[in-house]
C-alpha cells in the first residue's frame, strides 16, 4: 500500500473541500492515486461540497462565549452564502459550540481549532443545509481587568477588557460597534499608516497654496483628526459627542485595556454573481 503522507492529503482536501480523515482514506483506498481518490469521495458524496466550496460564503453569524467567571471570553465569526442559513438552528449551534472549544480549549490558532473532528462537522453541516460554510476567525481574550460582552444581533460582537462600573463596559461595547475604531489608542495606530496619512496631508497642504508655517499647522491638525476618528481614546463618545471616550473613562474613574470586535463579512469581496443567480444560471443550463 502506497504512503500517504499529508502533503498529499492536503492537495487531495484542497481539490475536494473533504476532511482531512476522509480524504487519508480516500488516498490509502486509491494506493495514493489523486484522482481515483478524488473519484471515490465522490462516489460516497463526501465531495460533492467542492462545488459549493467556491461559492462566497459572507453571510453568517458572531458567536461568543464567556468563560472562567468572565475572566475569558471568545468571538468567533462563521460564514454562510445566505441570510437565510445564517438562523439555521443546526448553523448556529455549530457556531456557539466552536466559540466555546475556543474559550475552553485555548487552540493556538485556527488551524488548532479547526481540528478534524471539527472539519467533518463543518462537511456534515455543508451537506445537510447545501450551503459553503466557512469557519473564518475567532479572538480569544484573558482578561487583565473585567469583560463585557456586547452582541448587535448575531451580526457584530465587541469583546470588552476593562475597569470601572459595569454600565462602563455596556457603554463601551456599544460604541465600538457603532464607531469600529481600528485602534485602542493613537499610540497604537502603525507608524507606516501615519507616514502614508502625513503624506497625503502634505500633498493637500501644497496644494492648498498656503505658507509653508500655515501649511505645516494643517498637515498636523488633519493628521491628529486622522488619529482621532481611528482610535477608541479620541473618538466622539457614541452616548455624548461633546467628550471623548477617554474623557469619559476618566470621568467615571475608569480603565480599558483591550478589545476585540467581529463584523460578519467585514472585508470578504462578494462575487459579481450572487448565490441566486448561480441558481438561475444552473437552471438556464438545464434547458
Amino acid at each position: 500500500m502506497a504512503e500517504v503522507n499529508p502533503t498529499l492529503v492536503k492537495r487531495l482536501r484542497d481539490k475536494t473541500n473533504a476532511g482531512m480523515m476522509d480524504c487519508k482514506n480516500a488516498l490509502l483506498e486509491s494506493d495514493g492515486d489523486l484522482n481515483k481518490a478524488e473519484d471515490i469521495l465522490r462516489k460516497k458524496g463526501i465531495a460533492s461540497a467542492s462545488k459549493k466550496a467556491s461559492r462566497t460564503a459572507k453571510e453568517g453569524v458572531v458567536a461568543s462565549y464567556i468563560h472562567l467567571q468572565g475572566k475569558v471570553g471568545v468571538l468567533v465569526e462563521i460564514n454562510c452564502e445566505t441570510d437565510f442559513v445564517a438562523k439555521n438552528d443546526d448553523f448556529v449551534a455549530f457556531a456557539k459550540s466552536l466559540a466555546e472549544i475556543a474559550a475552553t480549549q485555548n487552540p493556538k490558532d485556527l488551524d488548532a481549532l479547526v481540528s478534524p473532528k471539527i472539519e467533518e462537522k463543518r462537511q456534515a453541516l455543508v451537506q445537510k443545509i447545501g450551503e459553503n460554510i466557512s469557519i473564518r476567525r475567532f479572538r480569544r481574550i484573558q482578561a487583565a481587568g473585567k469583560l463585557a460582552l456586547y452582541l448587535h444581533g448575531a451580526k457584530i460582537g465587541v469583546l470588552v477588557d476593562y475597569e470601572g462600573p459595569e454600565e462602563v463596559g455596556k457603554d463601551l461595547g456599544m460604541h465600538i460597534a457603532f464607531a469600529k475604531p481600528k485602534h485602542l489608542s493613537k499610540a497604537d495606530v502603525p507608524s507606516d499608516v501615519v507616514d502614508a496619512e502625513r503624506k497625503i496631508q502634505e500633498a493637500r497642504a501644497k496644494e492648498s497654496g498656503k505658507p509653508p508655517e500655515i501649511a505645516a499647522k494643517m498637515v498636523e491638525g488633519s493628521l491628529n483628526k486622522f488619529l482621532a476618528e481611528n482610535s477608541l481614546m479620541g473618538q466622539p463618545f457614541v452616548k455624548d459627542d461633546k467628550q471623548t471616550v477617554e474623557k469619559m473613562l476618566a470621568s467615571k474613574k475608569s480603565k480599558i485595556h483591550g478589545y476585540a470586535f467581529f463584523v460578519v463579512g467585514e472585508g470578504i469581496e462578494k462575487k459579481s454573481e450572487d448565490f441566486a443567480a448561480e441558481v438561475m444560471a444552473q437552471a438556464g443550463k438545464a434547458h
